[in-house]
Order: structure tokens, then C-alpha cells, then sequence
């Protein structure tokens, strides 16, 4: 029995087990070490589709194993995140009554609609070469990343509670949205064919400096961009 074929689902069964071990951190409020784990799985899940192309041994399968290991470490673990930090971190107003105790579980709305992303993703042939809506290992990082660089400032505004709630709203909004959004695939490293991954990739470099907060900012910039042209008619 051949060894190499079975390479690409041990790397996706690293990305679901590091999701796994960010729902646990996400529960014990230990938000910098959830982001981390989802940093982790989503460096497992670049590799797992890398590694099976070349190797020759992409399956049905592995295509089925990826999706249902994004659903927890892009899903359920961002969503637990958000959970977490509404339920423990947050303070509603003392007028919402028994609301303050059920609004925190708005936050799974991010797990159903990153599983309805994803299952649009398998079945939606025009997604070959660029993105239609937000990819969900983006809307992760977003999400771990406000909650873990921008909690404080979050904690100390009286209507934190607010802007959690309606980024919520938006963004499951964008998971499954019909916006094209450029992927990072270059098909060649010249500039006419990827001006607008290298406009990305330049700008995103200060960004970096942010720290916690970098991807948060990024990935802001990366749908500004994308929903810029978008408007305009462009193809990304």
C-alpha cells in the first residue's frame, strides 16, 4: 500500500486537530493561543492541497476531509472564539434582561454560514481561479484576530457589544455572498497578469507591524479591494 497517497489527509487531519485544540482555548478565554491554533491549521490547510498536487494523488476524499476540518478550525473554532468574548468579555446593557444571556450565541452564525460556504465552494465550478464570497480561512483570522488585538478596545466601548453583533451579521453576510474576490494563485510572476496581488501583497507589509491586530487589518484591506472591484466591473 502506497504511503504518499495518504500524506495530504494526515496534513488536513493537523489542520482539524489544531481547530479542535482552538475550540478548547476559545472556551478557557485563552484567545491568543486560539488564534494561534487557527494560525496553525490554516498553514496545514495551504500545504494539504499543495502537497496532494504534487504528488499526484488529489481524491474525492481528501477533497471531503479539507472541508469538514475547515468547517471546525474556521468555523466552530472562530465562532467559539466570538462566543467566549460576547459571554465573558463583553458587557450588555442591564436593560436587555434575560437577551444578555441568549445574544452571545449569535456568534455561531458564523459556523453555519462558513459550512454553507464551503459547501457552495465544492459544487461551484467557477471557483477554479478566484473566489466568489469571503474564503473562510480569511473570515478566521478576521475574527481572531479583532478579538484577541481589539478586545481591549472593544471591552472598554458601551456599544462593544454592538459592533461584535453587526460585524457578525456582516461578514456571515460575505461567507456566502456573490462578490468575486481574488485569490493569491500566481500563474506567473509577471506584473500585467497579478498587479493586483502585488497592490495587496505591498500594501499588506506595514500591516505586519500591527501584530495581533495585522490580519485583522488585512483582511479588511483584502475586501476592500476586492468589493472595490467589484463596483467598478473589474475581474479579479
Amino acid at each position: 500500500m502506497s504511503i504518499k497517497k495518504h500524506i495530504p489527509n494526515a496534513i488536513t487531519c493537523c489542520n482539524l486537530f489544531s481547530g479542535c485544540i482552538a475550540c478548547v482555548m476559545a472556551f478557557e478565554c485563552e484567545f491568543e493561543l486560539a488564534m494561534a491554533f487557527i494560525v496553525l491549521g490554516a498553514v496545514f490547510d495551504f500545504f494539504d492541497g499543495m502537497v496532494a498536487r504534487l504528488l499526484g494523488v488529489s481524491s474525492p476524499l481528501g477533497v471531503q476531509m479539507d472541508s469538514l476540518a475547515d468547517d471546525i478550525t474556521f468555523g466552530i473554532a472562530p465562532a467559539t472564539v466570538v462566543y467566549s468574548f460576547l459571554q465573558h468579555e463583553i458587557n450588555f446593557p442591564s436593560c436587555f434582561g434575560v437577551f444578555r444571556d441568549v445574544l452571545p450565541y449569535l456568534a455561531f452564525l458564523i459556523a453555519v454560514f462558513s459550512a454553507c460556504r464551503l459547501a457552495k465552494f465544492n459544487i461551484d465550478t467557477r471557483q477554479t481561479t478566484t473566489f466568489i464570497g469571503l474564503p473562510t480561512p480569511a473570515n478566521a483570522l478576521f475574527w481572531s484576530s479583532l478579538v484577541t488585538g481589539g478586545g481591549k478596545w472593544l471591552r472598554g466601548m458601551d456599544a462593544g457589544w454592538a459592533v461584535v453583533v453587526a460585524l457578525i451579521l456582516v461578514f456571515s453576510y460575505l461567507l456566502v455572498s456573490e462578490i468575486p474576490m481574488f485569490s493569491m494563485k500566481f500563474k506567473n510572476l509577471s506584473w500585467s497578469s497579478n498587479k493586483i496581488r502585488y497592490i495587496f501583497l505591498i500594501c499588506s507589509l506595514p500591516m505586519l507591524f500591527l501584530g495581533y491586530l495585522a490580519p485583522f487589518a488585512i483582511i479588511l484591506w483584502y475586501l476592500l479591494i476586492s468589493i472595490a472591484l467589484h463596483l467598478k466591473g473589474t475581474e479579479v
